[in-house]
Parts: structure tokens; sequence; C-alpha cells
């Protein structure tokens, strides 16, 4: 057994053949040099110095995992069961694809001093003596990572502005209606949020809009988005999807013979939603790995097809999104979107399919089980955020 990518999903591939019993060899090769690492805490923790890095609580060595750290992954020939490394070829009986996604680059700024993505550690030990020195900053993007970082940011006494080129923050995540209230949150925390400003180029010390405006910038920080990290695969044979990712079926095999995918990577059709979905987010990271184990021991072949959940904490709000509210036909809200907490729900047919919670969790905890088990739901009980959710069902 060979996994490329030793982030979440290839660790916890790992651990799973393990946990359910493949005796065979494991090799996990990573990119990066450092000891295998949860990326979460790399957002506010670590930029902070409240943790020097978040190593993964495993013992390699007991569980007869092997590591092969620093090691680029280059291509692969599935016809000849390889994998090609920058360190030579690596025999495989089966592979497993787990090498996550990248940041995209703000185009015209690689090499500009004082530009920083957010993605590895080694980004986050970059960036921490910047917060500490409190520089003037600038966020391109008001996404989940851009929100995350401004935050931090904030507390660590800087000065943030955050250009979107969108009309509103998350405009690719949430509907305008549900991320129009999350505006107020930059400017509650000190931070200034200018929406509809593209970045026409970075000058050292100054990000230049568009419409000629000259923003101060010790540090500018880009979070525009991730793509899948599959470049790599270019003639493998191996299908990719429409955004580069690995086309994975409800099995999370690939195109090819003896070859999975899991996590950011890969795409899986999902019964539940009847589409196809991509997910860049921690917990199908974490979810997905057992289904590939379990396919690969071939004991109890299983489905993949998850609630997908995410978290975000900014601006001192605790958010959290379950489902994928796309094929949606009500929208309704349970509290104050202006106030402290407050709920989202999307329903198809009466039945919950999404639910975003601010500072709500028992909300998202009920919503999660209510969609999995996809049970009829009363839209005037929804609405009354004093009622618990799995009390209103039909």
């Amino acid at each position: 057994m060979v996994v490329a990518g030793a982030g979440m999903a290839g660790v916890q591939t790992a651990v799973a053949l393990r946990e359910q019993g493949f005796p065979g060899s494991v090799t996990l090769i990573g990119a990066e040099p450092h000891q295998p690492y949860d990326r979460p805490p790399l957002s506010k923790a670590v930029l902070l110095g409240k943790a020097e890095g978040s190593a993964f609580d495993v013992d390699f060595e007991a569980l007869g995992i092997e590591l092969e750290l620093g090691r680029e992954v280059l291509g692969v020939r599935p016809a000849d069961h390889e994998l090609d490394t920058e360190a030579g070829p690596v025999p495989y009986d089966v592979l497993v694809l787990a090498t996550g996604a990248e940041p995209i680059r703000l185009p015209g700024a690689e090499g500009v001093p004082g530009v920083h993505l957010l993605r590895t550690l080694d980004d986050a030990e970059r960036l921490r003596p910047v917060l500490a020195r409190q520089h003037d900053i600038v966020v391109v993007g008001a996404g989940w990572i851009g929100a995350e970082f401004a935050t931090a940011a904030r507390e660590a006494g800087c000065a943030v502005t955050v250009v979107e080129a969108a009309d509103r923050p998350l405009a690719g995540a949430l509907p305008a209606e549900v991320a129009a209230p999350m505006a107020a949150w930059y400017a509650d925390s000190g931070a200034v949020l200018r929406t509809h400003a593209r970045v026409e180029r970075v000058e050292p010390g100054t990000v230049v809009l568009d419409d000629g405006s000259r923003l101060p910038a010790d540090a500018v920080v880009v979070g525009i988005g991730a793509r899948p990290a599959t470049s790599w695969l270019a003639g493998s044979g191996i299908k990719l999807g429409r955004h580069g990712e690995v086309v994975a079926d409800d099995r999370l095999q690939t195109s090819v013979p003896d070859v999975f995918a899991v996590g950011d990577c890969a795409s899986f059709p999902s019964g539940r939603y009847g589409e196809r979905l991509l997910v860049h987010h921690w917990d199908n990271a974490l979810q997905g790995p057992r289904t590939v184990a379990a396919n690969i021991i071939g004991e109890a072949p299983a489905v993949y097809d998850p609630v997908p959940y995410f978290w975000s904490e900014q601006f001192g709000r605790f958010v959290q999104y379950t489902g994928h509210h796309a094929s949606a036909d009500t929208t309704l809200w349970r509290g104050d979107p202006l106030g402290p907490s407050w709920t989202v729900c999307w329903l198809r047919e009466r039945r919950l399919v999404a639910l975003l919670a601010v500072g709500r969790p028992r909300d998202l905890a009920q919503g999660r089980r209510l969609i999995e088990a996809g049970t009829e739901m009363n839209p005037v009980l929804i609405s009354d955020p004093a009622r618990p959710l799995k009390a209103a069902t039909a």
C-alpha cells in the first residue's frame, strides 16, 4: 500500500488500513519535511504563537507505517504500478491519491516581497513575525481563510484591510442574503472590508486596486481559493474533472485499476444530493479514508455518501455548516441575523438538506442527524428559534 500525500486524508487512510486489519506494508509519502500535521490550527494558534505546530498524535512506527517525508510525487504509471517521485520510482499494489489542494496564487504577485499564502506550516511560521510586528496587512479574498486570517491579525493588533472582488464576503460559498449579514462582522472587529475591489497589481509596500486606490501593505495575504493538487497526474490516464480534481466513484476508486482518491483532491457522486461533490474541508478528509480502507481490504465494500460538514472561527463567532444547499427550494431563518447567534435552514420538498449555524452548535448537531435521516420537517416550527430542531418535524 502506498499513500501519496501526508495531510489529514493520507494519514487517516494509513491509520484506517491498520485499524481495519490490513496486514501488508503501508508507505505514506509527503512533500513537506515536517512530521504530518493538522491544518486548521495554522490560521490562529500557530499564527499567534499559541502553538508551535499541530502534529498528528499518531505513533506511525507502532502501526508499522513507513514515512517518506520531504519527497515530492511527480507522476504515476498505472500500467507499471509505479509512483514516480523526485527520489525515484516507488512500486505499489494499491495506491491512494491524497495530495489535497493548493492555494490559487494572485496573478502578477509572485516574487513580490511581502506577499504570502497560508496553507502550510512554513507559511504560518513566515507570517507569525509579521503579525507580531503589528504591520498594516491587506488580505485579498473574503472567503473562509481570508476571514480567519483577518481575525487572527486583528487579535494581534494589526491594521487589516480585506479586499474582495465580489459584492459580499463568501460569495462563492453562500447565497447573497445569507452572506450579507457577515459583512458587518469585519467592521465590528476593526477590520476594513472593501467589496467590488479587484487588485490591479502589487508593489512593494502597496496594493493597487483597479479603481486606482493605493492601500499601504507591509504584508499581503492571498486567500482567493484553492484547487486540487493534481497537476502531477498529467499523462497518467487517471480521469480528472472540470476543476482539475480526480474523478472518483462512490467507492472512491479512480478510473484506473488499483488507484483510489480521497480528500480535497477528489470528487465523488452523491446519491443523497444527486450530483458530484468536491469538498475542500477537514471532515471530508477525516471520513473518506474509512471508506477507502474498507474498499481496499474488500471484506465489506462501502459507499461514500456523507453529509458534508465544516466549521470556521471568525471575528468571535463559531460558524458551522452541514449539508449541501444547491438543490434547496426553501430557505428559513432561526433567529435574527443581526444578533450574536442565528441559523439558516435549507429544505427541499420539506426535508432538511443543509444548515448554517452561527453560535448555535445544538442546531448544527441536531440538523446534521435530521439531514442524514431525510426527516420531513415542519417549516413553521423550524422558524421558531426557541424550539429545538429535533422537535420541528412534520
